[in-house]
Order: C-alpha cells, then sequence, then structure tokens
C-alpha cells in the first residue's frame, strides 16, 4: 500500500440516494457514456419523479458491447437492492434462496467469473471466490448500471463472464431534493419500515453538489421441508443411476429460515467544471448491514415420525463497505490528461451459535463460530488522451491497485481455526486506439498489460510469494448500418483470479472426503478467457430498441483438486492446480419499446430471453458436463402502461430459468424454480408525488432441489460409488417465502 496515504485524502464524507437523475459520465476516470437517454441542461426534481413516460433501455454508443439501464427503468417495481434490479436484464441469474438475490451470475457461469465494479472500480467483498453480495447494495443508492459484455483496454479485464458495473448517483445537471417513505409487508402480517432523502443543487455557477441518505429494514421468512431416503437403493437395469426405486424413507426435516436486518447507506458528491471543458469530482458512499439469521430445523424419523432432534442456529452479522475516491480531466490543448484515485473496504463481524437438542440421547451440543474479516482497496488511475473527437484517438494510461486482505475464523462450526493475510499489488498498464475511418465504422483496439506481485501469510508460517504477468488484447468494431441499427463484434482475453481459500497455504482436514486433507496452493495462476462477442441492435421509435447478441468464452487454466499423496490415514493430500479447461456459448435477445406502431404509445413492453450451453471436464469423474448450475433458458417479459388522463400506471413482469444441475464429488443436485411474477400499481398525484404499491412472489414459487449423496472414507471410494450408482442418500428439498409487499411515498421538493 506504498501510495495509500495519497489515494485515501481524495473524497469526502458520505451519505445514500434515492429516485433516478440522469448521467452523462461513468465513475471510471470520467469515461463518457454516451446515452440517448441522457437529460440536457438543467432539470427539475419534479421533471424526473412525477412523470407518466416509460423508460426503456439506453442506446450507448460504446465500441464495446455495453446495455445501460437507468434507475427508471426499474423504478416503478421499487426494488429494494441492486439484486432485484437485475432480475429484468439479460442472462442474469441467481442461485439463491426464494427472495434473495445475492451472488449474481452473469451467463449462468459460477459467480465467481463476474466482475462487480462500483463507479468503475472494483468491490471487495467477504467471498472466497472474490464475488460480490449485490443485495448489499440499496437501489436507492444507484444512479444506473451498466452490463460490459466485454471489456475495452482502459477497463479491468476480471470479467470472463461480463462486468457489472453499478454507477451510483451524481451531481449532474437537475436541482432539487427527494424524500421517501415506505415500507415492506410480509405474508404474515410482519412490516419492516424505509425512508430515504436526497438534494442536488450548485455552491456556484461551477460547482454542482449531491448528497443523500437512505435507510431500509428487510425481512424474508422462509420454510423449508426436506425428505432423505437411506439405503442403497438400485438403479434400472442398463440405466445410468439418473435416479432411484425403492428407496427407504429415513426422515423429515422442517425448517424455519428468518432473515432480518437493515441496511444504512449514504453518499455524496461534488464536482466542479473550470474552462476547456475541465473537471475534478470527489464523492463516496458507504452501506452498513446489521442482519440477524435465525434458523430453527425439526427432525422427525421414521414411519411414525418420531421428533428426534431440534437444531437452532443464530448468525448475528455486521458488514460495512465504504469508497471514497475522486478523478479529474484536465484539457491541455490538443492533450487531456486525466487522473483518479479511490480508497474501498469492506469489513465483517459475524458471530454464530448453533444447538442441536437430541431427545433421543437426551443431549445438547453447542456450537459457535466467528469471522472477522478486514478487506481493503487503494486503486489510482492515470491516462493521456490525445486527439479526442478527431478520427484517430489514442489513449495511454496506467492503473494502480494494493489491496491487503486478512481474516480470522475460529470456532467449533468450521472445520480448522487459522488467521491469513494476502497482500496483491497490481501495475496495468494500457494503450488504446480508437479509429473512425468513416462516420459510420468504429474500431477500438488495445492491450492491457496486467502485472500482479502477491504475498500469502497464513498464521506464523513464512509468507509465499507470486508473480505474474500476462498481455490482454482486445478488439471491438461498432458499425452504423444506418440511423437506427448498429452492429458490434468484440474480441477480448479476459482473467478470473483464484479463489483465497485455494491460495492460502494451510491443511483443511476432512476435505473434500472424510479421511482427506487439501492443501493451498499460493502458485495458482489465473484462469484465462478468449471471449467473442457479435450482436446487432436496432432503435424502435424514438426509444425503443430491440437487440441480439451472441457469444463464445474459451477459458483456460480452470483450477482443480489433484492427488498428490497418501496421508496415511486411508486418505488421500490434495492441492489445486490449474489443469482444467472449459467453453460456454449462447445467444441473448433483449427488447424495451413502447407499442407506439400499434397505437398504444402509453404501453411498454419489455422482454428478454437467453440461451446457455456450456462444456467442461468433471475435475473428479473425469466427464464431459456442463459449468454446475448454468441453466439452459434464462427469460424475463413485462410491461407497464400509463393512464395518463388518471396520472396513474400499473405494469408485471414475469421471469424464470430451466433447471440446471450441480456435480460435486460426492453428491449431484439438481436445481429448479417456479416462475416468478410480481406487479405494481402507482398513482400521481400534482407535480410532486407519486404513491406506489408493489409486491412481488404473487405465485409464492418454490425452489426445488434433489440431492443424490455418495458415501465413502476417501474420494477414491466415494467416486467408486458414485460410479456404481451406490447412493447412500437422497433428499428432496422444497422452500417457499411467501409474497412481499410494498406501499412507497415519493416526493420532490
Amino acid at each position: 500500500m506504498r501510495f495509500a496515504n495519497l489515494l485515501a485524502g481524495v473524497a469526502l464524507a458520505v451519505i445514500a440516494a434515492t429516485t433516478p437523475v440522469h448521467a452523462q459520465t461513468s465513475g471510471q476516470a470520467g469515461q463518457p457514456v454516451q446515452s440517448d437517454a441522457g437529460q440536457d441542461g438543467d432539470v427539475s426534481a419534479e421533471e424526473i419523479l412525477v412523470t407518466a413516460d416509460i423508460a426503456f433501455r439506453n442506446r450507448t454508443n460504446d465500441p464495446n458491447p455495453v446495455l445501460s439501464y437507468d434507475l427508471e427503468y426499474f423504478q416503478r417495481f421499487e426494488p429494494v437492492s441492486v439484486g432485484e434490479m437485475l432480475k429484468r436484464v439479460p442472462g442474469v441469474t441467481f442461485t439463491s434462496d426464494v427472495l434473495e438475490y445475492d451472488q449474481v451470475q452473469f451467463r449462468g457461469l459460477p459467480p465467481g467469473f463476474t466482475q462487480v465494479l462500483i463507479n468503475g472500480r472494483r468491490a471487495p467483498g467477504g467471498e472466497a471466490d472474490r464475488s460480490f453480495f449485490v443485495d448489499r447494495i440499496p437501489a436507492e443508492l444507484v444512479e444506473r448500471i451498466e452490463i460490459v459484455r466485454a471489456p475495452r483496454a482502459d477497463q479491468p479485464s476480471e470479467g470472463v463472464a461480463g462486468t457489472l458495473n453499478i454507477v451510483t448517483k451524481e451531481s449532474t445537471q437537475f436541482e432539487g431534493g427527494f424524500v421517501k417513505a415506505g415500507a415492506l409487508i410480509n405474508a404474515d402480517g410482519e412490516f419492516r419500515p424505509s425512508g430515504a432523502i436526497a438534494y442536488a443543487g450548485k455552491l456556484g455557477p461551477d460547482t454542482d453538489f449531491w448528497t443523500a441518505l437512505n435507510y431500509q429494514e428487510r425481512r424474508n421468512p422462509k420454510r423449508k421441508i426436506s425428505y432423505r431416503f437411506g439405503g442403497v437403493p438400485q438403479t434400472v437395469d442398463g440405466g445410468e443411476a439418473d435416479y432411484i426405486v425403492d428407496p427407504e424413507f429415513d426422515d423429515l426435516e422442517r425448517q424455519d429460515d428468518t432473515r432480518d436486518g437493515r441496511d444504512l447507506s449514504g453518499s455524496a458528491e461534488i464536482v466542479h467544471r473550470f474552462g476547456g471543458g475541465g473537471r475534478i469530482r470527489l464523492g463516496g458512499f458507504f452501506v452498513d448491514t446489521n442482519r440477524t439469521e435465525s434458523e430453527v430445523s425439526d427432525t422427525f424419523e421414521g414411519g411414525d415420525l418420531d421428533f428426534v432432534e431440534r437444531a437452532t442456529q443464530v448468525e448475528d452479522i455486521s458488514q460495512q463497505t465504504y469508497a471514497l475516491s475522486g478523478d479529474g480531466v484536465i484539457p491541455l490543448g490538443g492533450i487531456e490528461l486525466g487522473f483518479a484515485g479511490g480508497w474501498s473496504a469492506y469489513r465483517e463481524d459475524t458471530t454464530a451459535l448453533e444447538v442441536v437438542e437430541n431427545f433421543e440421547d437426551d443431549e445438547i451440543e453447542e456450537e459457535t463460530s466467528i469471522i472477522d474479516l478486514r478487506d481493503d482497496e487503494y486503486s489510482g488511475t492515470l491516462f493521456a488522451r490525445f486527439g479526442k473527437g478527431s478520427g484517430l484517438e489514442v489513449k495511454a494510461g496506467i492503473d494502480l491497485l494494493s489491496k491487503q486482505r486478512d481474516g480470522f475464523n475460529n470456532g467449533d462450526l468450521i472445520e480448522d481455526d487459522f488467521a491469513f493475510d494476502i497482500e496483491e499489488e497490481r501495475y496495468d498498464p494500457y494503450v488504446r486506439l480508437t479509429l473512425n475511418p468513416t462516420p459510420d465504422l468504429t474500431i477500438d483496439a488495445g492491450l492491457r498489460y496486467e502485472i500482479t506481485r502477491r504475498s500469502v501469510t497464513v498464521e506464523d508460517d513464512p509468507s509465499v510469494d507470486y508473480d505474474s504477468e500476462m498481455l490482454n488484447p482486445s478488439l471491438h468494431l461498432r458499425y452504423a448500418a444506418d440511423a437506427d441499427g448498429q452492429f458490434r463484434g468484440s474480441v477480448a482475453r479476459t482473467v478470473r483470479r483464484p479463489n483465497y481459500d485455494l491460495l492460502s497455504p494451510y491443511e483443511q482436514e476432512e476435505s473434500p472426503g472424510d479421511n482427506d486433507v487439501t492443501i493451498g496452493n499460493p502458485a495458482l495462476r489465473n484462469e484465462r478467457a478468449w471471449g467473442v462477442d457479435v450482436g446487432y441492435e436496432r432503435r424502435l421509435g424514438t426509444s425503443g430498441i430491440a437487440g441480439i447478441n451472441f457469444f463464445y468464452r474459451d477459458v483456460t487454466d480452470l483450477i482443480e483438486l489433484v492427488a498428490i499423496g497418501d496421508n496415511g490415514e486411508d486418505g488421500n493430500v490434495y492441492t489445486p492446480r490449474n489443469i482444467g479447461d472449459g467453453q460456454t456459448w449462447g445467444v441473448e435477445v433483449d427488447l424495451s419499446a413502447p407499442l407506439t406502431a400499434f397505437g398504444m404509445p402509453d404501453t411498454g413492453l419489455f422482454a428478454n430471453y437467453t440461451y446457455l450451453d456450456s462444456s467442461t471436464i468433471d475435475p473428479f469423474t473425469r466427464e464431459d458436463r456442463r459449468f454446475n448450475n448454468q441453466p439452459h433458458h434464462i427469460y424475463n417479459v413485462g410491461f407497464i402502461q400509463s393512464l395518463r388522463a388518471l396520472g396513474a400506471s400499473f405494469g408485471a413482469t414475469i421471469s424464470g430459468r430451466s433447471g440446471a444441475t450441480e456435480s460435486n464429488f460426492d453428491e449431484i443436485i439438481d436445481l429448479r424454480y417456479d416462475p416468478d411474477l410480481e406487479a405494481f400499481l402507482e398513482k400521481r398525484f400534482g407535480e410532486r408525488f407519486v404513491l406506489r404499491f408493489s409486491v412481488q412472489n404473487i405465485l409464492n414459487r418454490q425452489k426445488k432441489e434433489d440431492f443424490r449423496v455418495f458415501d465413502g472414507d476417501s474420494l477414491g471410494e466415494i467416486l467408486e460409488n458414485r460410479a456404481a450408482g451406490e447412493i447412500d442418500e437422497y433428499e428432496i428439498e422444497r422452500e417457499r417465502a411467501g409474497q412481499l409487499f410494498q406501499v412507497t411515498l415519493r416526493a420532490a421538493f
């Protein structure tokens, strides 16, 4: 963190946001996002908040494939978090519990393959696979979200499946304030309040500011029921053990799982503009989450359903995310100099207590677990741009990152107690050329050279260092066939960095089998991918848009466990290594447009569909399979109807996905979800007030999981039983959460 002190002082202290504003610049060092949806000139708060107009997806002129959605696109359905916003975006899915939208998965790949940025900068989170829980970012904080399908040279290269860039509220071209009051109401009658206030104004003719505060409480009570069947059932003659015959009923488990918490968030920004197009911007945000997760599981055995066990687990979770940033642009004749710096941090303190009451043996067992995690990232950017607005533009710069992640796990709920420290420094110089040989054709080519210096230390052991250098080229073409249509083609190399727990060189006992040991490998290389995207986008009328995109990813150096010896206890010693590869491909179609052609300009139609497929070699069975939990189909269809004469609007959307399979060394999980239907009703009062009623999970959707579990004392024995179809346990699990209602009153001032 040699440049930490310089970067930590670039921004102001903070507060969160409320309703939508339009923005013309992204958070990444002030790079423009050219959108048809942008506002020109000062706009009053009432014009943004109280309107009968329907918002559609933005049309961008970026040479690389980018989908941009202002908050207005989602706002009428009153999403609570970024996760709820993403339900309506093409190619996005989750494998979370019902009404939970945390680890986002682009194109059905595991969460670690999706890069999450906040204002163009990495968002550190608590997950070992470097993923970020997007349900922790309140929707009130957001100005817009951008889906970057393939990165340019001046953008981070870590999004193998794609990059989500969350752009927070900006002090842009409007003046006025917003206030919100609302409540979330569960199907059982419990409710949780929410409120927000925000204001944007001017400190002078060239200085704008934005400041806001948001408070949100959330509760999600879920009920699960599991049926378990034991014994070793026989397979159908000639079959491959994809199902079982005549299982023996073992037990039934009923579980009440309630997540109850509150989020306090805030943001602030100040922008000063000076002659010649120069600008200096300072800003920041924070999210403070406190949540309690309570689970009560009752187990009943045998045909008489004897009540044999109750397990109670209470988890107290405290998480904080902070970000301070500053950036600027200084014009010097024909050269434009840019700079940016920031500090991002994640904090987690979690304590879990589990009490198991065994009524057959009259025994009570207590287990505890503590997680203490600290993650800090300091980033900086310097660049020079030549020939801006000409036929040949050159941008050269360097992105810097200094990261420190340390933590401590302690308790009986995990296999090992350990403290760890990971330090990582990155130096990424790049050059990007943008060529416009004709007004209709843009060619964007670039090289990004990523230099990584990493050090991993576990407890008092000597640190293990790892250095890597990687060249990531990119090429993007944009051709505007006419005023309404444009083609895009992209080729780019992306990377995925290893999981933190696989880098830490400590011994994990009973992993992956009961008698096995797994040792982390600090020398793991990054997983790499070559990607191709080809798409066409067409404007429909004045505000609608339709698009289709084909993609392909060839991933190499996938990380898999390999056996490196015998541990002397009828088990093996394993370590992760880069020995795998895989491919994924698909097509994404989306539409958002008014039905003006049918004489219904106040009716907006929204639809998207994604087809996905993939191929990889299972690290344990060595058989070809798809990526874990990747569905074949994802869809969303909805409408919004504006009733101008009544000052009202209403709409609904339904989304869903096909089933998917997860293959682990000792189990196979089949996962399915029922469709999800949500709706809203809005009434506008005058020019300043909007009252909305919305409801999620109208169909009381069900999450369905079927588990086939294989047993053995070692990985080899487990795989033998799996190949023979000798299932030790078969489990059917179903989960519901009920409807979630929301009432919101918004006002402009």
